[in-house]
């Protein structure tokens, strides 16, 4: 009696050789065509660059730069073409040494990927927004010193007269004796209770200041030649006059004849038992 082998003994092996796998990129490759896709369509719709889709159809994925890109490049293409990418992606291990290490593959693999240029902060903006600001404070520190430079010769009495000026061009020579005076007539019957002030500027313009007994401001600024102002108090006025040459004083109805000086500063007090000077 012979001894042979079984039946299921003499049935031939299966080839599970490495020619019988289809290959990652080859499988790539036929599930594009498949889909009716050029190599143009798939690196435009997953915005892997065309060489690296060229490479890995051809299973090099040396351009790909490391495992974590080709398996993030194998996933992308194998979405794009309509099969799973999970068996690729295990083949591809298997061929290559085993799953690389766990690593944030998302941002590496975006790296290979065409993107449109990110945009860094606009530091040109930001120059010119700082440069605006410096400008403005400068301006407003500038107008500011201007402003307290005005409020400052207000408070030294540079306060516009309140008379309108002459409207004759002014002369060189001493003018003619002016008509008289409205305020002239209230001089002559000035009341005897109250004193009474003319200040004219006969011979030139002048800067003059008035109180009253309680130092109430009267007025404060200048006169110009031809100009006159009067003044009324119960008791006495004060007054303070920047080019003495220049005036004429007419006090309770009479003029007084002091001899001051041009360009002299008098300060002078009258009240209601004068022309006599205080």
């Amino acid at each position: 009696m012979s001894i042979g082998n079984s039946p299921e003994d003499e049935r031939p092996f299966e080839d599970v050789s490495d020619e019988a796998r289809i290959s990652v990129g080859r499988a790539l490759q036929q599930a594009r065509i498949a889909a009716g896709l050029t190599v143009d369509d798939v690196s435009n719709a997953t915005r892997v660059r065309l060489p690296i889709v060229h490479a890995i159809e051809a299973d090099d994925f040396g351009p790909c730069g490391g495992d974590v890109y080709a398996r993030g490049h194998i996933r992308t293409l194998a979405k794009a073409v309509g099969i799973d990418p999970a068996p690729l992606l295990a083949q591809y291990d298997a061929d290559h040494g085993g799953r690389p290490a766990p690593t944030p593959a998302a941002p590496l693999f975006e790296a290979e990927r065409i993107r449109p240029e990110r945009r860094g902060p606009n530091w040109t903006a930001a120059m010119v927004a700082a440069i605006v600001a410096v400008i403005g404070f400068v301006g407003f520190t500038a107008f500011k010193g201007d402003d307290e430079g005005g409020s400052v010769s207000v408070a030294e009495g540079a306060t516009p007269s309140t008379s309108k000026p002459a409207t004759s061009k002014p002369k060189t020579e001493k003018p003619e004796d002016p008509k008289p005076d409205p305020s002239d007539s209230a001089i002559a019957a000035a009341p005897q209770d109250k004193v009474t002030v003319q200040v004219s500027a006969a011979d030139g313009k002048s800067w003059i200041s008035a109180k009253d007994h309680n130092g109430r401001l009267l007025f404060d600024g200048l006169l110009q030649q031809g100009e006159s102002k009067t003044f009324q108090d119960s008791d006495k006025i004060n007054l303070v006059l920047g080019d003495a040459g220049a005036i004429q004083l007419y006090v309770n109805g009479k003029k007084i004849d002091d001899d001051w000086q041009p360009g002299a500063v008098e300060r002078l007090t009258y009240t209601k038992g004068d022309p006599e000077v205080g």
